[in-house]
């Protein structure tokens, strides 16, 4: 049976289990570890106000190398103080005393409720009862995938492989996320793991490029979280050549990097919070790469047009009201607009169209907004997704 999950990639064990955190008894404990060492890579949340967790790991993840991963689901250790980094580091130091490194060679990751402290006498025995359960088997990693899981449906996993000078080499990914997403060089959680041949300069590239062009185009609801945190882990058993920077092995990777992160975004996006469907916003005739950005995340993250994708209605006024306010400069007698190929809106004025073809494109679980600004030759895109009245329901009810 075909590993597809974060143990795909040699040199990885992964487990998770319930150690007590959430009360609802499901899985909320997580470790990845690495036996012989792996070069790392992370970016975080941009938030002004951060998680234990992410201070901890920005320190921990500048080591030359490192063993493993703890992270938990259903406490932020957000907002908590020194207790909530005393914490933090702890959970590094019982992970590290178990797999035998040092407590700077763990990073650390946490997920869920902000502003309350964490059972840590639960917590270390999970991590001790998560070091028994280790394995690099395709259920381990099933299990890490199910542990940081907070208002998620599903589990989200992909795998990429391809051969670099003969060598086969896996990159595998898991992420978290459902709400909260609106991210600037971050994400929710990621944790990627491959056995490729790269230097941590490197990793942190290709990282970077391939969250830019993915994970860190998605929104959900425009807000980003205090725990955003995204890692990747190379162990560099494949067997192939150190990668140079610009090599076309190095390229071939970063290819595959950004294939596999898109992969996860769209799986978020179709599993945020009450989410149906989702969307594709790119805007063309842009002034610049960032006004086009702009105005592609406004209408993204409007709420009248989320709230058309999800009744299915091609309403374009609402897309041409959110490009309008987005403060980008645009031409009006030449803005268009388009519903996957249907025209619904040509040089500043309405068209003909079949409004049933264009609602059926609507409905569909993906598709493409078109938007031309007119002023200029630059493009750039974002992901959405629709806003349901289940979104409302599980953010009224989720405990702050």
């Amino acid at each position: 049976m075909t590993n597809d999950t974060i143990t795909a990639a040699k040199g990885f064990l992964a487990a998770g289990l319930h150690c007590g955190i959430k009360r609802s008894g499901k899985p909320d404990l997580g470790l990845l570890v690495c036996p012989t060492g792996a070069k790392a890579a992370a970016m975080f949340t941009t938030n002004k106000v951060y998680s234990a967790a992410v201070r901890v790991c920005r320190e921990h993840v500048k080591r030359p190398e490192v063993y493993g991963v703890v992270v938990n689901a259903g406490n932020a250790n957000a907002c908590t103080g020194q207790r909530g980094v005393r914490d933090a580091k702890r959970m590094c130091a019982l992970a590290a005393k178990e797999i035998e490194a040092d407590p700077e060679q763990v990073l650390v990751a946490s997920t869920g409720i902000i502003g309350e402290q964490l059972p840590m006498g639960k917590v270390a025995a999970g991590i001790r009862k998560a070091v028994a359960e280790l394995s690099a088997s395709k259920s381990g990693g099933l299990d890490f995938a199910r542990a940081i899981m907070t208002t998620d449906t599903r589990v989200k996993q992909a795998v990429r492989r391809l051969r670099i000078s003969g060598a086969e080499i896996t990159i595998a990914g898991t992420v978290k996320g459902a709400g909260m997403i609106g991210p600037n060089m971050a994400t929710t959680l990621g944790f990627i793991t491959t056995d490729a041949n790269l230097s941590s300069p490197l990793l942190s590239r290709a990282l970077n490029h391939a969250v830019g062009g993915s994970l860190n185009r998605l929104t959900v609801d425009g807000h980003q979280s205090t725990n955003d945190t995204i890692m990747i882990l190379a162990s560099g058993l494949a067997g192939s050549m150190p990668m140079a920077d610009r090599s076309a092995r190095y390229r071939g990777f970063t290819r595959a990097l950004v294939d596999l992160c898109d992969d996860l975004t769209r799986q978020i996006a179709l599993d945020a919070e009450g989410a149906t469907r989702m969307f594709k916003v790119v805007v063309n005739g842009a002034k610049t790469k960032a006004e086009a950005a702009k105005a592609a995340r406004a209408v993204a993250d409007y709420p009248l047009v989320k709230c058309a994708v999800h009744g299915g209605d091609p309403n374009w006024g609402r897309i041409i009201c959110a490009v309008g306010s987005a403060g980008v400069r645009l031409n009006p007698a030449r803005l268009s607009c388009k519903l996957d190929s249907i025209t619904v809106f040509r040089n500043g004025a309405p068209v003909k169209f079949d409004a049933a073809k264009a609602a059926k494109v609507v409905r569909q679980s993906e598709h493409t907004i078109t938007v031309d600004l007119g002023a200029g030759k630059c493009s750039d895109f974002c992901y959405g997704c629709d806003l349901s009245r289940q979104y409302v329901e599980i953010n009224a009810d989720y405990h702050t």
